[in-house]
């Protein structure tokens, strides 16, 4: 695991007892997978987020926001964004969380809610 950024696998948690078996097998696989909340950069921290479609460059801004860029129509030139955190494609939100095998949901100012598709790799470029 990069210290820097927190990025990598950190020590897998229990599963939780409210919660359904299929719910629990996700949040150990996205925290084995690998990925970063946002609270833990630093303001200017910056990232390449690769997805299944897109290679995204963020710069951290604090507050759960970034500048993003790289989708030719919702980012073409960075634009500050509301990250609202990962998804597995249904409505639970791991919030303020970027993981890998995951899928991006940010708020944009023109086009609202944006989802990416599944999150392939997350690399530190400060």
């Amino acid at each position: 695991m990069d210290q820097k950024t927190g990025i990598g696998p950190p020590e897998a948690p229990a599963a939780l007892p409210n919660f359904s078996d299929e719910i629990n097998h996700n949040i150990i696989q996205s925290e084995i997978e690998g990925g970063v909340y946002l609270n833990d950069l630093p303001e200017g921290a910056k990232l390449e987020v690769r997805t299944e479609n897109t290679a995204y460059r963020l710069v951290n801004c604090g507050g759960h926001q970034v500048m993003i860029t790289g989708h030719p129509e919702f980012c073409p030139e960075p634009v500050r964004v509301q990250v609202n955190g990962s998804s597995w494609g249904g409505s639970m939100l791991k919030v303020a969380f970027i993981g890998r095998g995951m899928h991006l949901e940010f708020h944009h100012p023109r086009f609202n809610t944006v989802v990416t598709s599944r999150i392939v790799e997350i690399r530190d470029l400060t």
